[in-house]
Formats: structure tokens, sequence, C-alpha cells
């Protein structure tokens, strides 16, 4: 390998041509090209951002791999950032995620550090605290479906922010696009939510992320997503801090995880001076309170996927640090002589909570080696300490604890992860936080945005006007469908998901967003079926299912462990109904005529987590165990359910 003009490295056998001009002429490169460390990259701090399912984690594929990160045939290229076991599953983004893209253009070098943020209103809060170590957004819009709740929602924090949106219309190769339709709409939203005129200028780019090919207009050539790098580059500024290098060093803590080796990661972006491994650092809150001591035993940047360490770190640069055990999400770290902490922007409350508490049915411990009160309440309060969006409280009772979060969808996604690293738990149902004000109670409203067919629009308003919805706007939104805009409290959607499915044929998408909080709505109707509820323990059998199936649907299966309490089916009317599911056939030893017909049970109604959770009453429980999900009683007895419900309505 030869060198020659500082910032190129040339190919081994063409010492006389720079690297891109070997490849210019054909020759095969045996390396990425590369440029020495003794040139400084220019850095490039930004997010992207959009509604669920707009595209964001395979556009950020595309960019690794036309990045040079890794290469599209490779097994981790698809959906690349979505590491967690739950993402792939359920296919969204749970979690905010770093990466960095080394990029080369007219002799400059530029590393772009990228995060992906999820799209779903759930976990908005990841989504809120990333926004403050970037320095620009990409806004990511479905060029069919257009402007969405979470759209809404990311675009008005990152306003806020006082950032300069980009925006890439995406998916602009699918037959139903409508580009020009969906950039009108960005373009009001960008009006509705206040935006400064230099923010309303924003640059456009359509793009196809499946393809990896972005194009300023829609008559350009499909290449590449080289548009969108010198767009980044272009549009997106040098980071703040750059400008104070030379102050003393501080940190704002932003994500928070664990390393089996290095213990507590703390990553965010360094907003002031430098800091090398092995420097005194001072830990102090929001509100200046010293929180610790201590030495930083290890700087972690991000490279492609992985984590590298690195000896020094900068103002400008987004790292992970360790040495420090209590520090925690928007807390500073500097210099031992910091005085005042780096202000962080406050997160939305919480509007949804349940309780949860230890698992004491007759089947506890058989699945779950982490059934202790003590140990839930040890990883509840580790959870809270990492995602600012959930808040964890102790109730009267020393063995349940109520969490709360910003929706079913995050709730279940807790709960659903415990579950996998071996918890057993209970659950209750959901239940919103209301607030008063000047005497007066208020609760959470949702904005709710239903696109269904046409001849489905009567039933939702229908199931919708039940629920306290208000109609704010319906309109045509081709194709046979039409787009309804509804304001309905929290509470009254809690469930409802499913219900909409099946009132829809499956065909209805429905996205829901925090709105407000407003006046008490009354009482909303709950569920209209009772439950079937078993009155032995053992196991169940075929004879006594198939006997039970025109009582309602059943949960279980034939074989199955059952206790006296548990819910093993729902009634076809509304009231509870006590059944004996182990019940078997009477034998005699005189031979029958006939032949006994074989017993063909329906199959049964298998709930998830989050349909189980929204499913249940008032008196009645989710059993989480790593093997099983079940339904069940708060009291197990039927004599203690009596007397606790002439309690409740002698109030």
């Amino acid at each position: 390998m030869h060198t020659c003009t500082p910032g190129w490295v040339v190919h081994k056998e063409s010492p006389g041509l720079p690297l891109k001009q070997a490849a210019n002429a054909g020759r095969s490169l045996p390396f990425r090209f590369r440029k020495p460390h003794f040139m400084a990259e220019r850095l490039r701090n930004l997010a992207i951002i959009a509604h669920v399912d707009h595209g964001k984690t395979t556009l950020v594929d595309q960019l690794l791999v036309q990045g040079g990160a890794f290469r599209a045939n490779e097994a981790h290229a698809e959906r690349a950032m979505d590491s967690n076991d739950q993402e792939r599953e359920r296919g969204i983004t749970i979690l905010a995620k770093c990466t960095s893209i080394h990029w080369a253009n007219a002799g400059e070098e530029y590393r772009l550090n990228i995060v992906d943020t999820p799209g779903h209103a759930d976990f908005g809060g990841e989504v809120e605290r990333i926004l403050g170590m970037v320095d620009g957004c990409v806004i990511l819009v479905d060029a069919s479906e257009g402007v969405m709740p979470q759209t809404k929602f990311v675009l008005s924090k990152a306003l806020k922010r006082g950032l300069r949106p980009m925006v890439v219309l995406n998916k602009v190769d699918r037959p139903s696009a409508e580009p020009d339709k969906a950039l009108n709409e960005i373009f009001e939203l960008f009006l509705a939510l206040g935006a400064t005129d230099e923010q309303a200028d924003f640059p456009i780019l359509y793009a196809s992320g499946k393809e990896g090919w972005a194009k300023v207009n829609m008559s350009d050539e499909q290449k590449d997503l080289t548009p969108l790098f010198e767009l980044i580059v272009r549009h997106v500024p040098d980071p703040e801090p750059i400008q104070r290098r030379d102050e003393p060093f501080a940190f704002l803590v932003t994500m928070i995880d664990s390393d089996p080796f290095l213990g507590r990661m703390l990553t965010g972006r360094v907003e002031a001076g430098r800091v090398k491994v092995g420097d005194p650092v001072r830990a102090i809150t929001r509100d200046g309170k010293e929180i610790e001591k201590g030495r930083l035993t290890k700087l972690l940047t991000i490279r492609g996927l992985k984590r590298v360490p690195v000896e020094t770190a900068e103002a400008g640069d987004i790292i992970a640090i360790a040495g420090l055990v209590e520090t925690t999400v928007a807390d500073t770290i500097g210099s031992p002589d910091l005085a005042n902490p780096i202000p962080s922007t406050p997160i939305d409350p919480p509007t949804l909570a349940i309780t949860v508490s230890i698992n004491d049915s007759p089947l506890a411990g058989r699945a779950g080696d982490k059934v202790q009160s003590r140990v839930i309440r040890a990883r509840l309060l580790a959870e809270a300490e990492s995602n600012v969006a959930i808040r964890v409280t102790e109730t009267a009772n020393r063995d349940a604890y109520e969490v709360a979060g910003r929706g079913e969808l995050q709730l279940g996604v807790l709960v659903e992860t415990m579950r996998r690293e071996g918890f057993e738990l209970s659950l209750s149902r959901p239940k919103v936080l209301t607030r008063s004000e000047n005497g007066q109670t208020l609760e959470p409203v949702e904005e709710v945005v239903i696109d269904v067919d046409d001849e489905y629009t009567g039933v939702v308003i229908e199931k919708m006007s039940i629920r306290k919805a208000e109609l704010q706007d319906m309109r045509p939104s081709g194709g046979g469908k039409t787009r309804m805009v509804m304001y309905a409290p929290s509470r009254g959607m809690v469930g409802y998901h499913g219900e909409f499915l099946t009132d829809t044929r499956g065909s209805g998408v429905m996205n829901r967003l925090f709105h407000e909080w407003a006046p008490w709505k009354g009482e909303i109707p709950g569920r209209r079926n009772g439950a079937l509820v078993s009155n032995d323990k053992g196991q169940s059998t075929a004879y006594a299912l198939w006997n039970l199936e025109e009582r309602g649907q059943m949960f279980i299966a034939d074989g199955e462990d059952v206790y006296e309490g548990m819910v093993i089916g729902e009634n076809s009317r509304s009231d509870d109904l006590d059944v004996n599911p182990l019940k078997g056939k009477k034998l005699t030893n005189v031979r029958a005529s006939g032949k006994d017909e074989t017993i063909r049970l329906t199959p049964p109604r298998r709930l998830t987590l989050e349909q189980a959770m929204a499913w249940i009453e008032d008196d009645e429980l989710v059993e989480v165990t790593p093997a099983a999900i079940r339904l069940r009683k708060a009291y197990l007895d039927p004599n203690e359910r009596k007397r606790a419900a002439k309690t409740k309505e002698a109030g």
C-alpha cells in the first residue's frame, strides 16, 4: 500500500491512482476505502422518525449497506437494527438504537451518527429522549398512507427542539402511492404545529427504502441513496457542542443499558469539553444534587452496528461510558468542578397503569424461577430506571406494585420480557390515570384515526359512540375506504382493538395518539359477556369441554391443568358461571349397540398477553408464567367472591 495526497488511501496495484479513480478504472478493490487516522471526520448526528410501519428500519438497513457497514446478502442485513426478539416477532421497533456510517463526498469525510426510533405512540418516550442528542432529523412518511398520528407526535417534538426536519416520502414505487397528496398533508401539518418559516421550508426526497434508492424529483433516475446522503451532510448542521470543545467536560445521559462485562453503560452526547479513559468525573441530577464521583473505566463509540472502545471523545460525539453505578437517564456527568446540570426535556407523563403482584395461584412456581416479590420489585425498578416513560410505585399490598406507562402495548412488552426471563406474575386490568384541576377530574383523551372499508363505517361509529368517542372528521380516502378521526377517552379504548378487527373482518386499521386531558366523560360499559369459571382442580377432559361448548367459547383445550377459580372460557351470557371442566363420561360394563361418537372440540380461543389484559374485569387477574398465560378470579373461593361482590355493592 502506498499513500499520496493526505486523506486518500490508494490501490496497492496502482500507487499512482487514488482508490476512487482505481474503482472507476474497473480494478478490483481488495479493501474498503478508508481515510488515515490523522484526517478529522465531520460529524452529523440525526434521528430517523416516523409513524409505525412507514419503513424507518428498512431504510436504515439500506443506508448501512450502501455505507459499507455490511453486505446486502449477509444474514443480519435485513432489519439489522431490530436486534430484540420481540421487535422481530412483532415487526415493530421498541427500543431506540444508534448506528454510525462512514461516508465520503468531494474529498470530505463524514461520520453519520444515525438513531433509529420507535414508531408506535406507546414508545414515544424513546423519541423524546433521543431528539435531545441530535442536530437534525429525517421525517419518513408513507406516500400511500400520508400523515398519521405518530407522524404528528414526532414532528411536534422535533419542531419544539428547534430542529429543521428533512422530509422523505417513502414507498413511492407502490401503485397506491399518492406523493402529491401526502406532501400537501405534511405541509399543512407543519403549519398546524406552528413551524417557523425556516422549518416549513423543508427539503423533500422521494424514496423506496426497500429498493434502496432516493431521488430529488419523481422523474429522476432510480439509482441509490446518494441523494439522501448528500442531503444529510448538507442540511444537518455541525453538532452545536463542537463550539464548546475548550470548556469543561459535560455529558447528558440519554439511554442506559447493561453489559455483562462492563456493567452499566450510559449513552448520550458529549455537550462540552473533552474526556479520556481514566478521567475523574462527577454526576449530578437535574436539580443540581450530587449523585456520585468516580472514574471512567471505558469509552465506547458506535461503528456500524458494533461498539468500539476509544481512548478519547470530545464535544459532539455520541458515546457510551462505563464506570458509574448510580447515575441514570437525564443525569449530567461532567468534570469534578461541574456546577450546573445540562437542561433536559421533561417527558410526557404516563396515562395507563396495571398492578403487578406475585403469582399466588395453585400452579405457581411450576414454570418460573423468579417468583419472589423482592425479585419482581428489583426488576421493575431497574426497568423504570432505564425507561423514563415507565413509573413504578409501591401499593398498600407489599407484594404488589403499580406500573404506569403510555399504553397497553408498552406495558405488554415489559411483562412479556419479564415472562421470558423466568418471572411469574399476576396482572390486574389496566386503568387510566386521572388528574384533578380546579376541583375537576380530568382523564386522558386520545386522537383515534381509523381507516375502514365503507361498508363497516356504521358499526365502527356505533361501537366508538358507546365508548364516548366524538367524531371530528370523516372523509373518503380512495379505494372504497373511509378515514375517520375521533377523540375518545383512553379507558374506552382498552380492549377494543380485537373487537374492531372482528367488526371490520380484519381489514380495518386503527392508530391512536394521546391528545389532551379532558373532563371525565362518565361511565363506559365494560365487557358484555361473563366468564366460565372452573369449580374444581385437576386436568380438563374432552367430554366435559364438549358439553360446555354450548355455554360459550373455551380458552383451554383438553388435558390442561385447571384449578378452582380459574377462568376457562367466555360465557355466552352476561353473568359468570361456575362449571366443571373435569367431568368424565360415565362408563358401564354393558357394551353399547352402536359405536361411541368421536368427540371433536372446537379449537380454543388463545388470548395474547395484551388481549388477556384487556379482557379481564376488575375482579379478575392475568396469571403470567414462562409456560402459559391464564385468566383467573382475584378470589379463587366462590364464597369469598360473593362476599367481595356484596361489599362492593354496599360501597
